[in-house]
């Protein structure tokens, strides 16, 4: 598979170690993975490219979650975003599924649970396409 047919993931959390866990989890699995901790810098990266799938979390400094999926969705409709969070209420799970995200993993996760979201979130842009 060549650089181009790889799925594009970028994970942003505030918490260094979800970044640290995550991106070589992916990679092995054969995903191309460009992690952020600071939500600003991000937000630039996906002005510059465009990603297939975002892994977020929601309480963050600066910009939070739920304006960073908005962005992402304003600039890229079809990149499918996923909301990973510690402090899931039936509230934000209610805006963040109306804002277009397409699931919600709530920490602490395993690897393999969030690793098998991003594999339905690329079946469905695979069909979607």
């Amino acid at each position: 598979m060549d650089k181009e047919d790889k799925t594009r993931i970028l994970i942003l959390d505030d918490e260094p170690i979800v970044c640290k866990r995550l991106k070589p989890a992916f990679e092995k699995a054969g995903y191309e993975v460009e992690t952020f901790t600071d939500s600003t810098r991000a937000l630039e990266r996906t002005r510059e490219q465009d990603f297939d799938v975002v892994i977020t979390d929601l309480k963050m400094e600066k910009i939070d979650g739920m304006q960073f999926l908005t962005e992402v969705k304003n600039q890229s409709p079809s990149t499918e975003v996923i909301v990973i969070t510690g402090f899931a209420t039936m509230e934000t799970a209610k805006e963040s599924l109306q804002k277009g995200v397409f699931d919600f993993v709530a920490k602490p996760f395993k690897i393999h649970e969030i690793v098998d979201v991003v594999r339905r979130a690329e079946a469905k842009r695979r069909a979607g396409s």
